[in-house]
């Protein structure tokens, strides 16, 4: 290549690699050359000599089929082809033992760094390769057994916000249905909606709330039970998009005027039959700040590991907001 334009080989690696202070007409002869000799740039070799393995980076999420997830890969892809890396996704399928094998399996593929949606509630198996240099971020939920930088919802405050919204329309019966409090995201949205109450002076009561809901056929159920008590709530919060769902089909079945409150916005919520209000955050942010964090660690930096806050806000959802 570089006798064919004439020009050292060093001139060669500075044209093909963007380097300033080229003049011009050497630029002309390179380009020309490669032109004329069909020449492709090696991307491993150039990462290698940049002190990077593979120009290659992990993403373990949970479900691939989830939009949620699909957002997040679709944000963090973009910011992988901004920096001519490639991204290899895998779902762990909620799955800790498969999550596990997905997170080695990466890491012998010599990665440079790794994203991660935590499904298992122990990531010390992965202290090994972080202190062999294995840059990761963990993604919605924080690590557990060792220390990491992570990106998360700011899910207490989002709680927090509902219930005070609720509270202000006049409520007090507030039914509370929400996934299993191991899970770290349901966990502190539940602690958002106790210190709403307790800040409002409104008791905690045990018997409007419903945990370890995992579905929406749970859900509707859940709103069933309480409908048919004696005192029944007048508002209800979901602790996810999944319980949301299940809730309007019950409160849409029965025609029920209780409010809604759901955590999660998602696709088509502006089309349900009924109004609610959904705690929403950027999705994209989400998956954008992971990996730019990534590459800031792959880029050199050796700060202590930080928790980045993605914040929330009330939107209002539902058909009849389409006619107003």
């Amino acid at each position: 290549m570089a006798a064919a334009a004439g020009v050292s080989p060093k001139t060669v690696s500075r044209v093909i690699n963007h380097e300033p202070n080229v003049r011009a007409e050497l630029v002309e002869q390179v380009l020309a050359a490669i032109g004329e000799l069909g020449f492709r740039r090696n991307a491993l070799a150039s990462s290698l000599r940049s002190g990077r393995q593979t120009a290659t980076i992990g993403l373990i999420i949970e479900d691939l089929a989830n939009p949620f997830y699909s957002t997040i890969a679709a944000a963090v892809a973009r910011v992988a082809r901004a920096h001519d890396t490639h991204l290899i996704t895998v779902s762990s399928e909620e799955d800790p033992e498969l999550e596990q094998r997905q997170f080695l399996d990466l890491c012998q593929r010599r990665v440079d760094g790794l994203i991660i949606v935590p499904t298992g509630p122990d990531h010390s198996f992965a202290r090994t390769e972080v202190e062999m240099g294995m840059r990761m971020v963990f993604l919605d939920r924080p690590p557990s057994g060792i220390m990491a930088d992570s990106v998360v919802i700011d899910n207490a405050a989002g709680a927090r916000a509902g219930i005070v919204d609720l509270l202000e329309a006049g409520h007090r019966r507030i039914g509370v249905i929400i996934d299993s409090p191991a899970i770290y995201t349901a966990r502190e949205r539940l602690a958002g909606v106790r210190r709403a109450l307790a800040d409002a002076g409104v008791p905690y009561d045990d018997s409007l709330v419903r945990v370890g809901v995992a579905d929406p056929g749970e859900a509707a159920s859940a709103v069933a039970a309480m409908l048919d008590g004696g005192d029944p709530p007048t508002a209800f919060f979901a602790g996810n998009n999944r319980i949301t769902i299940g809730a309007i089909r019950e409160l849409y079945r029965r025609d029920d005027a209780a409010a809604l409150m759901g955590f999660d916005d998602f696709e088509l919520s502006t089309l349900m039959p009924r109004p609610l209000t959904a705690i929403a955050y950027d999705v994209q942010e989400l998956g954008r700040a992971a990996a730019v964090r990534l590459f800031e660690r792959i880029g050199g930096d050796t700060s202590w590991p930080s928790e980045i806050m993605i914040p929330t806000r009330l939107v209002q959802r539902g058909i009849d907001l389409l006619k107003t």
